[in-house]
């Protein structure tokens, strides 16, 4: 645990990526344990090939499974997305014919495009974490002691 108070720097453009499933049915365990068990999959081939562009994932385990992604740019992001050699198009064609509106199991994801200026964050008594994990860690002090200010000095 670091304790004190910091801020995260990820020179240049980045993408965050949040993806996950909520378990509409639990006892259909045929159901969501094949779409839960895919996501790790596809996280071990990108932390294998870092080429590929991804920079840090966090994962929470609940009724909802929440995973924040940083990819380096929306076109390795989507590149990966579309890539029929990896993970990820196999657990799609999966969850579709498996699943696909059926109701057992939702699926969502959200994508957002960051460049300098345009996000700031803190971390106090917190391990490196997310973003933190992604790019590095700096004090929030000084002139990066406010939000605005880490805005405005990332712009």
């Amino acid at each position: 645990m670091l304790r004190e108070r910091l801020t995260a720097r990820l020179d240049g453009d980045f993408v965050v990526f949040l993806i996950g499933m909520r378990i509409n049915k639990p006892w259909l365990i045929h159901k969501w344990w094949p779409v839960a068990s895919a996501m790790p999959r596809m996280l071990r081939e990108l932390n294998s090939q870092p080429d590929l562009g991804l920079l840090h994932a966090e994962m929470w385990f609940s009724r909802t499974i929440i995973l924040v992604q940083y990819w380096r740019s929306m076109e390795q992001l989507l590149a990966y997305a579309k890539n029929r050699q990896s993970q990820h198009l196999p657990a799609w064609a999966a969850f579709n014919k498996a699943v696909g509106t059926d109701g057992s199991v939702g699926i969502w994801h959200e994508t957002y495009a960051a460049s300098p200026g345009s996000y700031e964050s803190v971390y106090t008594n917190m391990p490196a974490f997310g973003l933190g994990r992604a790019g590095s860690l700096s004090a929030a002090q000084g002139s990066m002691a406010t939000a605005k200010q880490r805005l405005e000095a990332s712009s």
